[in-house]
């Protein structure tokens, strides 16, 4: 009988770990598939342009001309539709999402459920000195223990409020003062990761 126990409680073991495993493969994929690709794309269209994507009409923007940030573009249709037409022109390949559109990413979390990443291009100016002005991708609707993976995998520890993957900036370049919330109480959050092209 204890033989038998034995066993039983291996193979739930194995079974727990790999559960484990296969959860962490998802987290390292949405960096690796998604928010490195996007990263990738920024800095080719860079390097091929001088310009910076997402800044200005004639690089996939909103504003009249270029000044050096992302002119705030939210993940939306019309917005993506221009930033994708100027990838495009300049032979960038086109990130490929895995949600309905290439700027979004369906993710599956413990506590948030699915639900579609939304990427936007953002920009913070901070007159502090908090060091957090500059140009960012900016990620609404992660789950948040997807978010501290994330920042894991990026900045080598959790906090949400300290390097380039931290807790949503808001206009005024502050993170509220908080590192990321308890993700089974709090299931979805919003992410900000900077984009530094010097």
């Amino acid at each position: 009988m204890a033989i038998v126990l034995v066993i039983i409680g291996l193979i739930l073991g194995a079974v727990i770990k790999g559960r484990d495993v296969v959860h962490s493969a998802r987290q390292k994929k949405f960096y690796t598939s998604f928010v490195k690709p996007w990263e990738l794309a920024v800095i080719s269209y860079y390097d091929r342009t001088g310009n910076l994507l997402g800044d200005g009409t004639a690089n996939g923007g909103t504003a009249g001309s270029p000044n050096g940030m992302f002119d705030n573009l939210y993940g939306t249709s019309e917005n993506f539709t221009r930033i994708n037409d100027a990838l495009e022109k300049v032979g960038v390949s086109l990130v490929q999402g895995n949600g309905p559109e290439n700027w979004l990413y369906s993710y599956t979390g413990t506590y948030s459920g699915t639900e579609d990443i939304q990427l936007d291009f953002w920009v913070f100016h901070d007159g502090t000195s908090s060091g957090v002005s500059g140009n960012y991708f900016s990620f609404d609707h992660i789950s948040t223990e997807l978010a501290i993976a994330i920042d894991v995998l990026i900045d080598g520890k959790i906090d949400g409020t300290a390097g380039r993957w931290r807790l949503y900036i808001d206009a005024s370049g502050v993170a509220g003062g908080a590192d990321w919330p308890d993700a089974s109480t709090t299931p979805i959050t919003h992410a900000s990761y900077y984009i530094d092209l010097l």
